[in-house]
């Protein structure tokens, strides 16, 4: 049997919290065959989603005006203009912008210009390995990640960058001297908190992954990611500001525990005096009160290739035994042995001995909150971990959406956050974070950026088979109802193990009170009750729904209206108060809430 779980917990040790969105799924797209749909991007005027799909080297187009049956309705093949696809954004007036690998990864990829139908339009040169683009708010200029990896024997080892495109005269009339490419020539020597590979330079150590632009356009943030560098990037004079390594997470305090091993016999979370490594993959941006922030999904990654590889397992490591007295104890495979970490050369032989003092792992295993100079405001801590285990043990740290695989990634970056979005309703801002190897996305009110307020947890899975509908959700984007065609805050997620785009309605629960008056009149008897509701809706319509709230705002029911006179069995639930809402399916107005009282 399918099951959709759409669960909302209050956060450990967090006081109540009234949930204040609905999740609702509507639609799902796969183009049928072993697919890897990963980044997507919406056009409102053609209500169409541009996909890309790295199996197939295309951009698969779906329509959505019905978002309950997305239909694909063409296809980009992008190997006429070199190799994999791993960026698009819409531009706009009818246009979507590509970034283009080459067929040699090291050589300059290139950003591809399409119409809304999928036609070739123009197309310019940026740096190698453009792996990430993003377009400012006000339409105008678009950013590349060009992240400059290196060969897999690493014999090459190209520049990472960050291109600037000005589009403002017109994607017909973009031209290479539209291009501005600004080069990492300038990072200062030592940049603390950072990771390194020894002996090279910073312009080829610096990897750009990832792109968030500020709300008023005057700031992009890029992300590092293998560095844990973040860069502040002034857009108006397209320059770069600075450069700030992130930093490490302290495993050893009491609410930032981790389980590091997938041989200890089962769910394992503590502390451990191990540092993680933020090591960001996607980011984003947001602005409260003047003050602008960046939100990341903290992945981690290392360095393996053919030619060089950075990583190591804590059993393979020289442990200093002043440091470490216990170090054959850490080293055993159901401690810290099995962790996956960085070779001595890189970190953690802090006296260059031979020897190792400081232990590092990949990632944190939670989002964060930045300010703008790149200083940490916000962790979500071990939240990630100890809600699987508490709600969804059997797929805890699971690898690649299977229960059959339960802890196996306990090792390496667990749940694996890698996708992140930010979304706003009314005057709040929320964040949604896809992880990877876990599936499923985490949501969290982050109005006040000191603060955030666990919201609800989405997936999606078979209980006969113990997989997950949805696979490893890699891009994500949300749409606002202002700017989608339905008038819907909708959540799209591009799932690339299991080929899936899963597009569900982010529901306000709170609208406003002028909100709230502008529908049918509807009566509620007896009340209070014991057993059945009834709910009287003189004007009757088809698209009606009700939601039956507990007191601190949990949707425990929902149900669509079968007439004028309708009834809800309450039989089951425990004494107090009540909220029963009303509203129309087809329209984002809410009627007035009524209170009941059950007996």
């Amino acid at each position: 049997m399918k099951k959709i779980l759409l669960n909302a917990i209050l956060l450990l040790g967090a006081s109540s919290y009234a949930q204040t969105i609905k999740v609702n799924f509507l639609g799902r797209y796969t183009d049928g065959r072993d697919a890897a749909c990963e980044i997507s991007a919406y056009d409102y005027e053609s209500k169409k989603l541009y996909i890309t799909n790295a199996a197939a080297d295309s951009i698969d187009i779906v329509d959505i005006s019905d978002a309950t049956s997305p239909v694909k309705v063409g296809q980009i093949d992008v190997l006429s203009y070199g190799g994999e696809v791993n960026s698009v954004v819409a531009c706009g007036n009818g246009y979507i912008a590509a970034a283009i690998e080459a067929n040699d990864k090291t050589d300059s990829g290139v950003v591809v210009f399409y119409d809304t139908a999928g036609n070739f339009v123009n197309s310019v040169t940026v740096g190698a390995l453009p792996d990430m683009i993003a377009i400012t708010h006000d339409g105008n200029k678009l950013l590349v990640a060009n992240e400059g990896e290196p060969s897999d024997d690493y014999t090459v080892d190209p520049e990472g960058s960050v291109a600037i495109i000005d589009i403002s005269g017109g994607i017909d009339n973009v031209s290479q001297s539209d291009v501005n490419i600004l080069r990492l020539t300038g990072a200062p020597t030592n940049i603390p908190g950072s990771i390194r590979k020894p002996g090279v330079a910073w312009e080829k150590d610096l990897e750009p992954e990832y792109i968030a632009v500020s709300e008023d356009d005057s700031k992009a943030f890029v992300v590092c990611q293998e560095s844990n560098v973040l860069l502040v990037i002034d857009i108006e004079n397209e320059t770069i500001e600075s450069y700030t390594g992130l930093g490490f997470k302290d495993h050893s305090i009491p609410g930032n525990a981790l389980d590091p091993s997938n041989r200890d016999s089962g769910i394992k979370i503590a502390n451990w005096n191990v540092k993680g490594v933020y090591q960001p993959d996607a980011i984003d941006s947001y602005t409260v009160n003047g003050n602008t922030y960046v939100v990341s999904a903290n992945e981690g990654d290392g360095r393996d290739y053919a030619g060089y590889s950075w990583e190591t397992r804590i059993k393979n490591l020289d442990l200093d035994s002043t440091v470490f007295p216990n170090y054959v104890e850490l080293q055993n495979d159901s401690n810290l042995g099995r962790l996956t970490t960085f070779t001595s050369d890189v970190i953690g032989d802090t006296n260059n001995d031979g020897f190792v003092e400081e232990l590092y792992c990949y990632g944190a295993r939670s989002f964060s909150i930045w300010d703008e100079e790149g200083n940490l405001v916000f962790d979500s801590g071990d939240d990630f971990e100890n809600y699987i285990k508490d709600n969804h043990a059997d797929w805890f740290n699971c690898n690649s959406g299977e229960r059959a695989e339960f802890d196996e990634r306990s090792d390496d970056k667990g749940p694996e956050p890698e996708g992140i979005v930010m979304g706003k309703l009314r005057d709040n801002y929320f964040v949604f974070i896809g992880l990877e190897r876990q599936g499923g996305v985490m949501i969290y009110d982050i109005t006040d950026p000191e603060n955030p307020v666990f919201e609800t947890y989405i997936e999606e899975f078979d209980e006969g088979t113990g997989i997950m509908t949805d696979i490893a959700p890699e891009g994500l984007t949300f749409i606002s109802a202002d700017d989608s065609h339905n008038g819907m805050n909708m959540l799209v997620i591009g799932n690339e193990r299991s080929g899936t785009v899963s597009i569900y309605e982010i529901e306000d629960l709170f609208v406003g009170q002028e909100e709230r008056t502008v529908s049918t009149e509807f009566s509620v008897y007896p009340n209070p009750a014991k057993d059945l509701l009834t709910v009287e809706i003189p004007n009757f319509s088809k698209n009606m729904q009700f939601d039956l709230s507990d007191a601190l705002g949990k949707v425990i029911y929902s149900g669509n209206a079968r007439s004028t006179h309708n009834q809800i069995d309450i039989s089951e639930l425990p004494k107090g108060m009540y909220f029963l809402t009303l509203k129309s399916t087809v329209s984002e107005f809410a009627t007035e809430t009524r209170k009941v009282i059950k007996e």
